[in-house]
């Protein structure tokens, strides 16, 4: 997959879980404004199965392991959710944002979706605007406003 959606974690835990508080505006996005192809990474693979089986995080119901894979795999059912695997062209552009002197530890994460995204011509979703400082990056903020 390339040129589609790239949704950051944050966006598919929202849609994940009707609880959430940004639920409603993931839905939104999902039904109105998605590409017509979204992928996962394995960072936000990963992510997603963390999130789902953290008690606090899922207001002390949390999935079981077992329920987080079904909810992952449910997605990844869907024939527009596919799987962008890692490429050569990352490492450079997550170090060219990361190795610099104003780039802050908290956004490590961020600099390595970012780079994929950028890498793979895909589009970021996320409700973080904390993207704005990547260059090139082609990305939708999903305001909670909105």
């Amino acid at each position: 997959m390339a040129a589609g959606d790239l949704p950051d974690l944050n966006v598919w835990l929202a849609l994940a879980d009707p609880d959430h508080q940004h639920h409603d505006r993931a839905r939104r996005y999902w039904e109105k404004e998605a590409a017509s192809e979204l992928a996962f990474c394995r960072v936000s693979m990963l992510g997603l199965l963390r999130l789902l089986t953290h008690s606090k995080l899922m207001r002390g119901t949390p999935f079981t392991p077992a329920e987080a894979w079904l909810g992952y795999r449910a997605f990844r059912a869907l024939p527009e959710v596919g799987f962008l695997p890692e490429n050569s062209r990352m490492e450079p552009q997550f170090a060219a944002w990361s190795d610099t002197p104003t780039f802050t530890p908290h956004h490590w994460t961020n600099a390595w979706l970012a780079a994929q995204a950028v890498t793979t011509g895909s589009r970021l979703v996320t409700f973080d605007a904390d993207f704005r400082i990547f260059p090139g990056l082609s990305w939708l903020h999903l305001s909670t406003d909105s």
